[in-house]
């Protein structure tokens, strides 16, 4: 069954427009709290990040969740990965992020999680969509929800996020940048670095509602790089809006993306003996990374793009490691979704174990070059599929050899087919891509 609201990373969009609207959210706390209500009595946490429409939302969902008898417990701002664990933690039947991650402020949207921290399945998804038709009612004035707001999540969270790497991890001596992109990290990643230890100076921690993910954080890096190089410190830690991407900067103000980031981790564990089984990464991740491991015995499979994908992958092997490009890490036996401040406390484990520095232990991984061009669509075309682009790309996977490789897939938000080609020398790579690209506008 298709579904009408949530994507595959919940519900996003501009606020003002359908569905991020305060009668839709209502409705949808209503909604969701009449699905998790069915068993009993239901209790469901609401967090958000620091945008400013994460207050008129809170009030919807919170009033929605109260009209179908469900209780609420408010975190206020709060990272994403927060939300999963302390959804497991006050044993909630479900948490509501009001997050659009690393989108622009006028942007907004709604994850949920389940009682266990995960993404929900599908048919609780399909179950709220189908409560969405219903006419809302309120339960008897006895029965309805009660809110209250948890004063200490904060504290509770930086003690989790702490916990992840035991207590002998000590960062004395280390100078690190934390970029918190205005988002809902600003009080909890320079606190969990400080107490540890390092000298922390702050990038980008002062959200006014507005100012998130704006030229700063995991998606705008440059700011961070100045920073790193001008206060000679040894590393950089920048985080998306609401805390589940991790991109580090190492002391040459170099950037270290998700998976140079995957691999560190993998190396360390690996290293130790604790690695369990392989890695997932995604379509998009560099054929090094894939290189890299395969050199080590670590098995690697891809997943489509998108983290809800690499965790059923996860589930689906019991393995504990993997993650994308972007920043989005999972590692699955510390918490239960991407976390970007936990993913950083691996990586700064693994230089303290190793005594190596990050530039250091990046350089391990042969990145390859990558190239890649979108051609916009003009119609609604499997262009992918027809034969003469299909030949082409064969002709060029040939030409590659096990050199690199080639990828051609739709944007799931933008009328382009996105063409990638990856290899071993930047100037090759760029002529087969751009053949690549010449044989799909032909096409078209």
């Amino acid at each position: 069954m298709t579904k009408r609201y949530f994507g595959t990373d919940g519900i996003r969009g501009k606020v003002g427009t359908a569905p991020i609207t305060p009668d839709f959210m209502l409705k949808l706390g209503w909604a969701a709290g009449k699905v998790f209500a069915r068993e009993g009595r239901s209790k469901i946490i609401i967090g958000k990040d620091t945008r400013i429409s994460g207050y008129m939302f809170e009030s919807a969902l919170e009033a929605g969740l109260a009209a179908a008898g469900v209780d609420v417990l408010l975190l206020g701002p709060m990272p994403t990965p927060a939300i999963a664990y302390l959804t497991r933690t006050f044993h909630c039947n479900a948490g509501i992020v009001i997050s659009a991650s690393h989108n622009p402020f006028y942007d907004n949207g709604i994850k949920f999680f389940s009682e266990q921290g995960t993404k929900l399945p599908d048919d609780i998804e399909h179950a709220i969509e189908a409560q969405m038709d219903m006419a809302m009612t309120t339960v008897e004035s006895a029965e309805l929800g009660k809110a209250r707001r948890i004063d200490d999540a904060a504290g509770r969270y930086i003690e989790f996020c702490k916990g992840t790497v035991g207590s002998e991890l000590n960062l004395r001596g280390l100078k690190i940048v934390v970029d918190c992109a205005n988002g809902a990290t600003y009080h909890i990643a320079p606190k969990v670095f400080r107490e540890l230890g390092a000298e922390v100076i702050e990038v980008a921690s002062s959200p006014d509602g507005l100012n998130i993910n704006e030229d700063c954080g995991a998606t705008s890096t440059r700011l961070m790089e100045t920073v790193v190089v001008a206060e000679k410190a040894d590393l950089g830690v920048a985080l998306d809006g609401d805390g589940d991407r991790l991109i580090m900067v190492d002391h040459k103000g170099e950037q270290v993306d998700g998976d140079e980031l995957l691999f560190i981790i993998a190396m360390e564990l690996r290293r130790k003996g604790e690695l369990e089984g392989g890695v997932v990464g995604t379509l998009m991740s560099n054929f090094g990374l894939e290189q890299g491991l395969l050199k080590a015995d670590v098995p690697f499979v891809r997943a489509k793009v998108g983290d809800r994908y690499v965790m059923a992958e996860l589930a689906n092997n019991n393995w504990q490691l993997g993650g994308e490009s972007s920043g989005h890490l999972v590692c699955r036996h510390l918490t239960s979704t991407g976390d970007g401040v936990v993913a950083a406390l691996q990586v700064l484990k693994a230089m303290a174990e190793t005594g190596e520095s990050l530039h250091k232990l990046k350089s391990a991984m042969n990145k390859m070059p990558q190239k890649m061009i979108n051609v916009r669509l003009t119609e609604k075309k499997d262009v992918i599929s027809l034969p003469e682009v299909q030949s082409a790309v064969a002709d060029v996977e040939a030409r590659l050899g096990n050199r690199g490789r080639v990828l051609l897939r739709p944007s799931g938000t933008e009328p382009l087919v996105r063409v990638m080609v990856e290899g071993d020398d930047a100037d090759w790579i760029a002529g087969l891509c751009q053949e690549l690209v010449q044989v799909v506008e032909n096409a078209l």
